[in-house]
């Protein structure tokens, strides 16, 4: 992981403000791929199984004081 950060449980997290995380990081992870054939909730989806099975993190940067979603 190259950010310096505490890694968040991503349960805890608010469902809605979780929604708008994992909209914003799809969003710009996908921004190349104008149509990859997957709906934002299917690509929500995906991202919420990489963090069931611990393939991708919530960290909050110390240094920027904000949220991201970091895969592993």
């Amino acid at each position: 992981m190259d950010e310096e950060g505490i890694v968040v449980p991503w349960e805890r997290i608010d469902p809605d403000t979780l929604r708008r995380m994992l909209e914003e990081f799809v969003t710009r992870e996908w921004s190349e791929l104008t149509d990859c054939g997957y709906s934002m909730d299917e690509k929500i989806g995906q991202v919420i199984t990489q963090l069931r099975h611990n393939r991708a993190r919530v960290v909050f940067d110390l240094t920027t004081e904000t949220c991201n979603i970091v895969v592993c």
